[in-house]
């Protein structure tokens, strides 16, 4: 066979250097481009949403807060053009913990929920199934990160509760025992003695090891770090689905559990008096491949599922319009 000789090897490669500069030439004068659109969009800006920009492209550079830089432009279009914000004036009440208040019991008299507040979340827990209905957190961007305390080695039982759940009852039932309000977006927001809170028993659930560890985890790492940077404030309910009536945790101990039939995330975020939501129904054993954005559902679907009512101190329009909204994608 003849071997090409390098003469024509060097003329190729003449020709392919021209075609890579012109390429690259284009990528540059196109971010050039982009970039320059972003300015003088930025300046023509008021400047409370110019100070929300500069807290965005800043916490890109925050290492311990996952911003990726490629969400910096979507999330400026879903910050201020995005179809999932709702016109809602701000929600009345506290809202250190809650937006829109505390969820109710929507035609469903055999939830009886007692109000547990703690330093960096609140819980409607209900004695007659051992576990929470529901757990309120806010989380706010800060600068820097704090690393937390070292976590916890144990869980205690709460004593104002009547169900007492000990930790015992979850030994080896297969169950994890999963944290409503999170340890770390707790830890780094309130300091230590809020963290040691979370380790409440009533702020526990039975959780599969998939679930806990899995898409349950990712999900509250997105919250405690990338969402506040990226939207400077973040509020969340969270639960279990149970079944009516709804199974216990298996073995001996006096008071056992309810295990969920899924898991529920609801996600708030308010800017310029609009208020969009992105809400989660998890199985209980979702597949390894498995991602956020399969179980992306309405509020509407989860207070169908949990009978509850969420967010009941918004003016009903705005509250309707929200929870029949479906996020268009994970934030």
């Amino acid at each position: 066979m003849p071997r090409r000789s390098t003469k024509s090897r060097s003329a190729r490669a003449k020709r392919a250097l021209p075609a890579r500069f012109r390429r690259t030439k284009a990528f540059f004068w196109l971010n050039a481009l982009i970039l320059l659109g972003g300015g003088v969009w930025y300046f023509l800006q008021p400047p409370g949403r110019q100070a929300e920009v500069r807290q965005l492209v800043g916490n890109t550079f925050a290492e311990n807060k996952r911003v990726d830089p490629l969400d910096v432009a979507w999330d400026l279009y879903q910050l201020y053009y995005s179809p999932d914000f709702v016109s809602a004036a701000p929600a009345p009440g506290d809202r250190t913990h809650l937006y829109a208040g505390a969820p109710v019991a929507a035609n469903s008299p055999a939830q009886v929920t007692r109000l547990l507040t703690n330093t960096g979340y609140l819980v409607g827990y209900d004695d007659n199934v051992g576990v929470a209905r529901w757990a309120a957190y806010r989380v706010a961007d800060i600068s820097p990160l704090p690393t937390p305390a070292e976590r916890p080695d144990r869980f205690d039982v709460d004593r104002r509760t009547v169900a007492r759940i000990d930790s015992d009852a979850y030994t080896g039932t297969g169950y994890d025992r999963g944290h409503l309000a999170p340890n770390y977006a707790i830890a780094t927001r309130y300091g230590e003695p809020a963290q040691r809170e979370t380790f409440l028993m009533s702020n526990i659930i039975p959780q599969l090891h998939r679930l806990n560890a899995g898409l349950w985890k990712q999900l509250e790492m997105e919250i405690a770090t990338a969402y506040p940077a990226r939207f400077s404030e973040i509020w969340v309910l969270c639960g279990p689905v149970l079944g009516n009536p709804p199974a216990r945790l298996p073995g001996s101990a006096r008071n056992r559990p309810a295990i969920p039939e899924a898991c529920y995330m609801i996600l708030v975020d308010e800017s310029d008096g609009r208020v969009r939501a992105q809400a989660f129904l998890f199985p209980s054993s979702p597949a390894d491949s498995a991602r956020l954005g399969d179980f992306l559902v309405t509020i509407d679907e989860l207070e169908q599922r949990t009978g509850l009512d969420f967010l009941p101190a918004l003016p009903d329009p705005a509250e309707s319009a929200l929870e029949s909204k479906r996020a268009t994608r994970v934030w």
